[in-house]
């Protein structure tokens, strides 16, 4: 049996990355995996629809796609040690540690106690080989000798639950000037710097539209949020949606003509394959991790934060109609992988 742990994801009222990859790979897995949460005053596991404690049998799987500490899970360190089942978790990212100034303080404060934490599971499947990497290296610093073993697994770009698009771009017109950006605003994910490359190109005479989509985050975001208001209100065309669901989402991408992604760290990447799913071409940061994404096709990886390279690409791509239909073309035919293909990944590595 697979219990899957849902104790912060069931009750989000958010869609962020992580509880999105928690939700899928739980839909996923259906019938096989049981929704079960921590109770921190019990010390123990429960089911999170009917409340009941968790008789756990030594070859039963916890599954975990969440972030922790002993501080806010007492007692998790001591289950975790005591060995009642099998346990496997979902890893990430490191970039608390890598930004501190620029992430929030919670997330700072838990994340080397996480990372310590994962270090006693049975297994770890990371999003990303370059994550996988990061964690092993993390562990070799702090001198320690995990139990756990760390495999990559990739993750499903069928962000909305409906078929890929399949359409080649000499069968459709090209999409009109609008450019898509998805992710929380926050500096990490770099939407001033977006905004100023944007800038220049109107300034130019470049007629095209931007779309920010993602949540503004609480402790960083706000001043992003401002400048892109600030824009609008000057008269430039930024619409930025702050809640959309995947039904709106997948409208916005249906009238893109590239999304672009200048973030500065990540620890997979996701909206570069979702991006490739609706068939539209993505400008992106050129960082080691979304390598592993952009190598198929379909991409322009540029340096981050070199506003003369991304003001070129993404004047080209939004100018030339051969070279958009070029990067379309790829993004349709490269291979690409779905969230029921995830969940059998989760389901091999556990049977091994």
């Amino acid at each position: 049996m697979i219990y899957f742990d849902v104790t912060k994801t069931g009750r989000a009222g958010h869609a962020s990355g992580l509880n999105r990859v928690s939700a899928r790979l739980r839909d996923e897995l259906g019938a096989d995996a049981v929704p079960v949460a921590w109770h921190a005053w019990r010390k123990a596991w429960r089911t999170a629809e009917g409340r009941i404690p968790v008789e756990w049998r030594a070859d039963d799987w916890l599954l975990t796609g969440e972030l922790f500490s002993e501080a806010e899970r007492p007692g998790f360190g001591d289950f975790l040690r005591a060995r009642r089942c099998r346990t496997a978790a979902v890893y990430y990212d490191a970039i608390p540690l890598k930004f501190p100034d620029i992430t929030w303080p919670q997330s700072v404060a838990r994340h080397p106690h996480y990372l310590g934490m994962l270090a006693e599971f049975d297994r770890v499947v990371a999003i990303s080989q370059a994550s996988a990497v990061e964690l092993q290296e993390f562990w070799r610093w702090q001198g320690r000798t995990p139990r756990a073993t760390v495999t990559p697994f990739v993750l499903g770009a069928d962000f909305s639950r409906r078929g890929r698009v399949q359409d080649l771009p000499d069968s459709r017109p090209a999409p009109a000037g609008a450019l898509l950006c998805v992710g929380i605003l926050e500096p990490r994910k770099n939407q001033a710097f977006l905004l100023d490359v944007c800038e220049t190109l109107w300034r130019d005479g470049l007629k095209f539209e931007l779309h920010l989509v993602g949540r503004v985050n609480p402790h960083f975001g706000k001043p992003v949020a401002a400048r892109a208001r600030a824009f609008r209100q000057a008269g430039r065309p930024v619409t930025h949606h702050e809640g959309v669901d995947d039904a709106a989402l997948r409208r916005l991408y249906a009238t893109a003509r590239a999304t672009v992604f200048p973030t500065l760290a990540e620890g997979c990447g996701l909206p570069v394959i979702e991006s490739l799913w609706q068939g539209v071409p993505c400008v992106c940061s050129d960082l080691p991790v979304l390598r592993e994404n952009t190598a198929g096709g379909g991409c322009v990886p540029l340096a981050a934060n070199d506003p003369a390279a991304w003001a070129a690409a993404l004047c080209r791509v939004l100018t030339d109609d051969p070279a958009w239909r070029g990067l379309a073309a790829e993004a349709v035919a490269r291979p690409l992988p779905t969230w029921a293909e995830a969940a059998q990944q989760l389901r091999t590595a556990l049977a091994d």
